[in-house]
């Protein structure tokens, strides 16, 4: 039901508040949050108090709006993502430990790779994401497989465009995306040279649930002119690991 004279409902608005927390912007005024939901000042402090008020946002010492505990708490219940997190952190820690570069789990959400977790070191290179972090499907080797392993209608609708160049070598025309897509089928991972940063390689395989279907990509992050097999071991390893914890049985 529209609850506004512009037509959108409480929920949206609601939604709109709470998506204005990112990763990096984790704190924010009343009015920061109103500005950035597109709300009028009036509405976005009463929404705000409202959900301080219920505990899914908190106040600091300094008046200042953050994510609250039983938001958390809620989205964690029965969570599949959760399930799927702590299934791979033994696999991963594995990983992370051997190849000691970032190690990072993936999941498909609204077309795009949401990142449910990341294990880093000292040692570990650079890298951009983080967790709750997204990237573009075709610019992050997680992507790729999410994408290679999908369903049809999700290639085509990201084939379709834009893609969104986030690096030098990122691949923005269609045709080479799809023949690099029917590569990561056949060969069962993904290598993405200089995909997000011209420093960096990212090398990615699947993860399947007890039906067998793909539902997350297992990854590391190494420097640009390291060798990759022995990373494509680990990961093929855990992935497996990882699919056996969920059910998966060949």
């Amino acid at each position: 039901m529209a609850n506004s004279t512009s037509g959108d409902s409480v929920t949206d608005r609601l939604v709109r508040v709470l998506s204005t927390f990112t990763p990096t912007r984790t704190v924010q005024t009343a009015a920061e949050i109103g500005r950035r939901a597109d709300l009028p000042s009036s509405t976005a402090h009463r929404l705000v108090g409202e959900l301080v008020d219920s505990g899914l946002l908190e106040r600091d010492d300094d008046r200042r709006i953050r994510i609250g505990v039983k938001l958390w708490e809620l989205a964690t219940r029965s969570s599949h993502a959760l399930r799927l997190r702590q299934a791979a952190m033994p696999s991963m820690e594995r990983v992370q430990a051997r190849i000691r570069e970032h190690t990072q789990l993936a999941i498909l959400e609204q077309d795009e790779a949401l990142f449910l977790e990341r294990l880093s070191g000292p040692e570990s290179g650079s890298n951009v994401t983080r967790i709750a972090g997204r990237l573009p499907l075709h610019a992050a080797s997680s992507g790729l497989v999410l994408l290679a392993f999908g369903d049809r209608e999700l290639r085509e609708r990201i084939l379709a465009g834009p893609l969104v160049r986030t690096a030098a070598e990122t691949l923005t025309d269609p045709a080479a995306l799809r023949r690099k897509l029917a590569e990561v089928a056949a060969l069962g991972y993904a290598v993405a040279p200089g995909y997000i940063e011209a420093v960096s390689t990212g090398v990615a395989v699947p993860v399947r649930d007890e039906t067998g279907t793909v539902v997350a990509a297992l990854s590391v992050v190494l420097r640009r002119d390291a060798v990759i097999e022995p990373a494509l071991v680990e990961l093929h390893r855990a992935a497996r690991e990882i699919g056996a914890a969920l059910g998966y049985r060949r």
